[in-house]
């Protein structure tokens, strides 16, 4: 696509006059094609005018620019023009006047001549040539409005900006200036960016919608692509076979930022030291080689540095054990795998919707898929000799290890077999093994492979019993892995005890993430109340070259265990998003019809941001850019049910639900 106008990553914050700060726009990234109409719609105080006016060089923002065809914008230009809602035309001038003011300051290098051909061309082109002469306390609404357009596109400026240039109006001159504007954009080839409520008018007037979610820190929660072909006639576009699934789309876009707004709740007042609610934490962990954030925020004193004065650190036998003592309260928080917040959320296993939050992605990759040595001895050496043997051997069970359902280890090994022509559901049995067992069930041969983080691949391969065919890397280079999860009502009764929290383990995370560091990081993690593990096991990937079978030389992999580097720490949405589709398509939990609402509401973002904000560091979300995983499907985060229709095997239907979540009844008390 040709880039014609880019909003680049644009925050906005004001200073509060008692101290402080509103953030009304957070990281907006946008692009936009010459002679694209693009509509923003949001509620009230979501931002839309603050961006229009940030392109139009009317307000700057706080971060993040505008480039108008390579050109930042620095100021207002002729470049630009802005239709505003209360028309702001000169009283004491006629429409014609209005118009020449205009023209004369943009176009003044021009003979007059040919300043008035297009004062007057423009004048006509709306509509008002038996008007030209009057004053705009002689003219209706519709006709002032008309005025405004005119004036604004007789100097040609290369982008048209619009603030909701209707909403005063009847339905009937609305109707009719609607229809005029599609037509002036359309034979002029005009880019315009319009600020608008109404539905049906960004249907009728636009290429796409971006619709942003409530402010503060509004963000563009989802664009939508208007397929309807043009030149457009209003009675044409309502009888289009897709409007009104388009038009109910952004409808219940709206709805779910309605019901964002009414759930939002005051915090408590910190009554403990430290301005903290709570200082004594009993935090869950599996001992694996990614639990390092937590060993070092322990070790090297993060927690106490931010006010959590008594940390318990607390060794889980399985994720489901995880799961089980955030839910009944037991555990303050935990490191969850990373669908877990959102599996909880939604109700998986036939339990009762749980809403998790997490503002903190503590690890990225660091898994591997491993196979028997005695699979690789006959012959297996890729997926596809796996589906061979697959059908060589159809009476044999062939039995896979993976850690939970909602495990990124699950995920990926499902799509890795199904990518190979594999369904994990039908052609292997898949079965929930705790992380710490894995070795010895493979080898006791009770399972024929596995899907695990360190040091159970490493073990595996140092011991001849197993042999890696893929690891995160080789599938998708940066994944979410493990996160902080903790309940939506324990963080709503101890936020500042949270921020703590989130702020000791990012520091925890950048430690991790310094090479320098890591052999002192190996020496805590072995230790027998962490990972208990033998370093030999455990410095492949996470310091030494890691080494996939005794047959081959190791191989350099920096980013196997990835902490802190590339916003690692980030919780994105759209990668949630695509966790969301990978639990739908195996039939984990639902597709939630209601997806931008789960995931406002489970990776917060914002919170990640506060902390962030309060370190001095970068609290920029990933870009919500297409991607595409090993086996170049693109996902567009945009259009996940479009992506699950392309992936699906064919056996199975995809369930699409509302997921309505209420908070629990009595918020936790404290121990």
């Amino acid at each position: 696509m040709s880039v014609f106008v880019e909003v680049d990553h644009i925050d906005k914050v004001f200073d509060l006059p008692g101290g402080g700060q509103y953030i009304a726009l957070k990281n907006i990234e946008l692009k936009l094609r010459q002679g694209e109409f693009v509509s923003l719609i949001g509620h009230s105080g979501c931002g839309k005018s603050t961006l229009l006016n940030i392109v139009a060089g009317l307000d700057k923002p706080s971060t993040g620019g505008v480039i108008l065809e390579g050109r930042e914008v620095r100021r207002p230009g002729p470049d630009r023009m802005v239709v505003f809602q209360n028309y702001s035309l000169l009283p004491w001038k006629t429409v014609r006047q209005n118009v020449a003011l205009a023209v004369e300051s943009a176009l003044g290098n021009l003979p007059k001549g040919e300043q008035r051909s297009i004062i007057e061309h423009h004048i006509n082109m709306v509509g008002l040539s038996r008007a030209a002469d009057k004053y705009p306390h002689e003219l209706s609404g519709g006709m002032k409005q008309r005025v405004a357009i005119a004036r604004a596109l007789a100097i040609r400026p290369k982008l048209l900006l619009l603030d909701e240039p209707f909403g005063a109006l009847d339905a009937l001159t609305r109707g009719n200036l609607q229809e005029q504007l599609m037509q002036i954009c359309q034979e002029s080839q005009v880019t315009a960016i319009m600020v608008t409520h109404d539905v049906d008018e960004a249907l009728l007037l636009s290429d796409r919608v971006v619709m942003l979610t409530n402010g503060p820190e509004a963000r563009i929660g989802q664009i939508l692509e208007v397929p309807i072909p043009r030149p457009r006639h209003r009675m044409e576009v309502v009888n289009h076979p897709r409007y009104y699934a388009l038009r109910n789309e952004i409808i219940y876009f709206l709805n779910q930022q309605k019901r964002a707004k009414q759930r939002q709740v005051k915090p408590t007042v910190a009554v403990a030291r430290h301005g903290l609610e709570k200082v004594n934490l009993d935090i869950g962990f599996i001992p694996l080689t990614d639990c390092a954030p937590l060993v070092v925020a322990q070790e090297k004193g993060f927690f106490k540095k931010y006010g959590l004065e008594e940390v318990t650190l607390s060794r889980e036998p399985s994720w489901q054990a995880i799961a089980d003592g955030v839910a009944n309260g037991r555990l303050d928080g935990a490191q969850m795998v990373a669908g877990m917040p959102l599996g909880m959320t939604l109700g998986m296993g036939g339990k009762a919707p749980l809403p998790i939050i997490t503002a903190l992605v503590l690890s990225r990759n660091g898994n591997a898929i491993t196979f028997s040595r005695r699979l690789y001895d006959q012959g297996v050496r890729s997926l596809a000799d796996f589906k061979a043997s697959l059908s060589q051997t159809p009476d044999k069970v062939h039995t896979l290890g993976m850690v939970h359902p909602a495990s990124m280890h699950n995920l990926m090994l499902r799509y890795w077999l199904a990518s190979g022509g594999i369904d994990p559901d039908s052609d292997v049995s898949l079965t929930v093994i705790p992380p710490a067992q894995m070795f010895s069930t493979l080898k006791a041969g009770t399972i024929d492979g596995y899907c695990v983080g360190e040091p159970w691949n490493s073990r595996a391969v140092s011991e001849g019993q197993g042999v890696v065919m893929a690891t995160d890397l080789d599938l998708w280079a940066g994944h979410p892995e493990k996160v902080l999860g903790v309940r939506e009502d324990w963080v709503n009764q101890y936020p500042e005890t949270h921020l703590a929290l989130v702020k000791a383990l990012m520091e925890a995370c950048e430690y991790c993430d310094d090479r320098r560091n890591r052999e002192s990081v190996l020496e805590l993690i072995c230790r027998p109340e962490y990972v208990g593990s033998d370093p030999a096991y455990t410095r492949p990937g996470f310091i030494d070259p890691y080494r996939w079978s005794l047959d081959e030389p190791p191989a350099s992999m920096l980013r196997f265990n990835q902490f802190y580097v590339d916003r690692s720490t980030c919780p994105g949405r759209s990668e949630g998003l695509w966790i969301l589709t990978q639990l739908a398509r195996w039939g984990i939990t639902p597709f939630p019809k209601n997806w931008i609402e789960i995931l406002e509401r489970v990776r917060r973002v914002d919170l990640f941001g506060e902390a962030a904000r309060q370190l001095g560091w970068p609290d920029l979300e990933a870009d919500r850019e297409p991607f595409a995983l090993f086996d170049g499907v693109v996902f567009n985060p945009d259009d996940p049910l479009g992506y699950l229709e392309r992936l699906t095997l064919g056996r199975r239907p995809v369930q699409v639900e509302e997921v309505l979540i209420q908070p629990p009844a009595e918020t936790l008390s404290p121990r």
